[in-house]
C-alpha cells in the first residue's frame, strides 16, 4: 500500500475509533440509512453512528415481532446506558455492553423505536478514539419501514454535567445516577415538540476542559469528538448555553473575554437563533454573564437570570451543585414558559 493510501486509511479508523465492520446482510440496515431518524451530535458514516452525549437520540419503525440493535464495544470500558421504547411504552434500560440488543414488540406488525442516550459517563476518554464510552450504533437488523418525523423548531443545548444530567436520579457519580433524559434540555424540547441538540460534558468551562479529554466549550463546539465534525446549528431556532459553573479559577477579565468569544462564536455559526445565556445555578459569574450579553448589544441574545429557581433546602439538587429531577424539572418548567413566548 503506498503511503498517502496508507495515511487515508489510518486515519478512517481513528476518526471512527476502528470500527468492526458488521458482516454483510441484506436484512441489516446501515447507521447512515434515511429511515433512521437522528437528534443530536452523532458522527454517522455507512459503517457507524456514534455519540459521546447523553440526550442523543435515534428513532426508526419497523415491523415484524422485534428487531436487533447493533454496536461496536470494542474499546468499551465503561459502557453507556440508553432507554429503549416500542410504540411510546414504557421505558426499558439497557446497559451497551454487547454487540447485540434484541428489541421486542408486544406483537407482529408496525412498530416506532425511540432510542435515547441516558448516560455517558464523563470520567472516562469520550473525546479522542478508540473511545472508552459512547455509543456506537453499527446497523439495525430487521424490516425497517419509511418514517417522516417532522419538529416545529430546533433547539440546542451547550453546558456541563449540569447540561448532561449527572446525578439527576442521586448523589453518586455515576452511570446509575446520571440521566440525560431526566435534564432539563429533553424536558423542555420535548414539551414544545422541538427537534433536540443536548451537548453537556463534566467538569466544562468556557475555559476549563472537560473529563474525559473533553476541550473547553470553544474549542470542543462544531465536533461531535475528535475528527468528527457536527452538523451545523445553521438552522438553529433557540441557543441555551448553561456555562461558567467550573470556570471558578479564572477572574473577571480572562472570564469575559473567553465567554465573549464563545458566544460570538455560536452566533456566527448561528445567525439567526436566539441565546439565551443562563446565569449558572450557583451563581458563579452571574454578573460577568450578564456584562457580557449586556456589551454585545445583540437583541437576539438574552441574559436569562436563574436566582431562586431552585432552592437547596427543596431537594432541588443531589450534591450540592447537580439539580436532582425535580430541580430539572422547574428549571424546564421556567425555560418552556420563556421559549413558549416565540413560534
Amino acid at each position: 500500500m503506498r503511503r498517502a493510501s496508507l495515511i487515508a486509511a489510518v486515519t478512517a479508523g481513528l476518526i471512527m475509533g476502528a470500527v468492526r465492520p458488521v458482516a454483510a446482510s441484506e436484512n441489516v440496515v446501515r447507521p447512515n440509512d434515511r429511515r433512521i431518524a437522528y437528534e443530536g451530535h452523532w458522527g454517522r458514516t455507512a459503517e457507524a453512528a456514534v455519540t459521546v452525549n447523553s440526550g442523543s437520540r435515534l428513532s426508526f419503525r419497523f415491523t415484524g415481532g422485534s428487531v436487533h440493535a447493533l454496536f461496536d464495544v470494542s474499546s468499551t470500558t465503561v459502557p453507556a446506558q440508553i432507554y429503549v421504547s416500542v410504540d411510546g411504552g414504557p421505558k426499558r434500560l439497557y446497559a451497551v455492553d454487547r454487540d447485540d440488543i434484541e428489541i421486542e414488540a408486544p406483537e407482529r406488525g408496525a412498530h416506532t423505536v425511540e432510542l435515547s442516550v441516558k448516560d455517558v459517563f464523563s470520567r472516562v476518554n469520550r473525546w479522542t478514539p478508540p473511545l472508552e464510552t459512547g455509543v456506537v450504533l453499527t446497523g439495525i437488523r430487521g424490516r425497517l419501514l419509511p418514517q417522516h418525523v417532522r419538529h416545529n423548531r430546533q433547539f440546542a443545548f451547550y453546558g456541563d454535567s449540569i447540561t448532561q444530567g449527572v446525578m439527576a436520579l442521586c448523589e453518586v457519580n455515576t452511570s446509575d445516577c446520571a440521566d440525560g433524559t431526566a435534564a432539563y434540555p429533553t424536558l423542555v424540547a420535548d414539551a414544545l415538540h422541538a427537534s433536540l441538540t443536548q451537548v453537556g460534558f463534566g467538569r466544562q468551562g468556557v475555559i476549563q476542559t472537560g473529563n474525559g479529554g473533553v476541550p473547553a466549550a470553544s474549542d470542543a463546539y462544531g465536533w461531535n469528538y475528535a475528527g468528527s465534525r457536527a452538523d451545523s446549528d445553521r438552522r438553529a431556532d433557540v441557543i441555551v448555553v448553561n456555562q461558567g459553573t467550573n470556570d471558578t479559577a479564572w477572574g473577571p477579565d480572562e472570564f469575559r473575554a473567553a465567554y465573549r468569544a464563545y458566544l460570538t462564536e455560536l452566533r456566527t455559526a448561528a445567525p439567526h437563533a436566539r441565546i439565551l445565556a443562563l446565569r449558572p445555578f450557583n451563581g458563579t459569574h452571574a454578573e460577568d454573564i450578564a456584562a457580557v450579553v449586556a456589551e454585545l448589544a445583540d437583541r437576539r441574545i438574552e441574559f436569562v437570570d436563574t436566582t431562586d429557581w431552585l432552592s437547596p433546602t427543596d431537594g432541588d439538587f443531589n450534591g450540592g451543585v447537580h439539580p436532582s429531577s425535580q430541580g430539572h424539572r422547574k428549571v424546564a418548567d421556567r425555560l418552556i414558559d420563556l421559549l413558549a413566548e416565540e413560534h
